[in-house]
């Protein structure tokens, strides 16, 4: 009698922990879906906002289909149309300061402390410092590339001279290339621009 009502205790535990296991697990299914759905609505929102925002950027002739830019060159255009429309009809005429020479003074663009600055070092005839850079990152990929030829040029007659002047020519490589990652820090956006590579300068030898 009492190995029946043991048996019957532990029947009854095993019932209620595989419901109650059961009901956690749906509880927990329940809790995560229903945690994801606000998640993805305010995602959801939240590039809807991004979208809107992106799109005011646009001139109007371009808001509501930005799929359809694939580059600046599009805005560039749209821009170029609505000048020569206000030339046609005649918005730049009888504009203060025609046939007067511009003010270079100052540029009304620029942020006020860089504008500033450069009024400094105009008046003392001195150069940003990544024009400078600018000038000697050209010059000293000029004369990079005018060596790199001669040294290619030698390069069936002497292999062993080859090797030594390539080694020569990709340290003075990483010399123009620590220039460029200086002045691509300092330089105003949009005046970026890229370093050497070995391989593409090799290649374009080849093709040459």
């Amino acid at each position: 009698m009492a190995n029946h009502r043991i048996i019957a205790a532990v029947r009854s535990i095993q019932k209620s922990t595989v419901g109650e296991g059961f009901s956690g697990v749906l509880g927990q299914r329940a809790c995560s879906s229903s945690s994801k759905k606000p998640k993805k609505d305010v995602n959801d929102r939240l590039s809807g906002v991004i979208d809107a925002v992106n799109d005011r950027k646009l001139p109007p002739e371009l808001r509501g289909q930005r799929n359809a830019v694939r580059s600046e060159t599009d805005i560039i255009n749209v821009v170029e149309q609505r000048i020569w429309h206000s030339m046609e009809e005649g918005q730049f005429e009888n504009l203060s300061g025609k046939g007067k020479p511009l003010d270079l003074s100052s540029n009304p663009h620029a942020d006020p402390a860089d504008d500033t600055l450069y009024r400094i070092l105009s008046k003392n005839k001195c150069l940003p410092e990544w024009v400078e850079l600018n000038k000697e990152i050209t010059s000293g990929t000029s004369e990079w590339r005018v060596a790199l030829r001669n040294a290619w040029t030698c390069k069936q007659e002497n292999e062993p001279k080859w090797i030594e002047r390539s080694e020569v020519l990709k340290q003075r490589l990483r010399d123009i290339n620590n220039k460029v990652f200086r002045y691509n820090l300092i330089v105003p956006f949009g005046r970026q621009m890229n370093g050497l590579n070995w391989e593409k300068e090799i290649a374009n030898l080849h093709g040459g």
